[in-house]
């Protein structure tokens, strides 16, 4: 879950709508008290943090964070209007992870947010899934006790639905994390590829599920 904290409306729900077609969990606040209220409740994976926000402003907000146990790892980007070096220094010695510029585009954020979640995950060499096991460190895939050879985009596939076992990806979402978000080929090449992989793990492969219209997910 991505929290998005944005007074403007129609930003707001730019960032919500672009990060849940990326395939994040996204939920916006217009300020800061119904972000904490929220807060409260649920940790989010990371912060999208505005500035210039009515009543208790961006910095503040972040600061609070920062000095709670419970926060004050969690990833925050700051994203403002002020871009120059002074407020980007300033928002960063403040214990932001990461500054974005307005205006920005929605790829730019994806990659950034992408990144940042890269930077703050555990390092995780083995990843186990009901009868799928990938050795990250090895580069090498058991399904069902068997090993299984993959090209190494089959395998970077199959690592990010295992990441995330039942989260549904987009084609899209799978390109831009696979391929990059500037690939400029077919989006046949997720089905050619995704294909494939199902054949290779065998009865494993059942396991990486169609939801049509939507996209693929690893069955928990």
């Amino acid at each position: 879950m991505i929290f998005c904290v944005e007074d403007d409306n129609a930003i707001r729900e730019l960032e919500v709508y672009t990060l849940k077609t990326a395939g994040y969990e996204a939920q916006g606040f217009s300020d800061g008290a119904s972000f904490f209220e929220a807060l409260a409740s649920q940790t989010p994976q990371l912060v999208l943090l505005d500035v210039m926000l009515p009543g208790e402003d961006g910095i503040e907000i972040l600061r609070k964070l920062r000095a709670e146990t419970a926060t004050c790892s969690l990833p925050v980007i700051l994203a403002t209007a002020k871009g120059t070096e002074y407020d980007k220094v300033n928002g960063l010695d403040q214990g932001a992870d990461d500054y974005i510029v307005k205006p920005f585009g929605m790829m730019e954020l994806i990659s950034r947010v992408r990144a940042l979640l890269r930077r703050a995950a555990p390092p995780q060499d083995v990843l186990r899934s009901g009868d799928l096991v990938i050795d990250t460190g090895r580069h090498q895939i058991f399904a069902d006790g068997r090993e299984v050879t993959l090209t190494r985009k089959e395998f970077e596939l199959l690592r990010l639905l295992a990441s995330h076992p039942g989260r549904v990806f987009t084609r899209d979402a799978l390109l831009s994390e696979v391929w990059g978000y500037d690939f400029d080929g077919e989006t046949r090449t997720i089905d050619v590829h995704l294909r494939t992989l199902r054949q290779k793990l065998g009865a494993t492969g059942a396991r990486v599920e169609t939801v049509r219209g939507v996209g693929y997910r690893l069955k928990e």
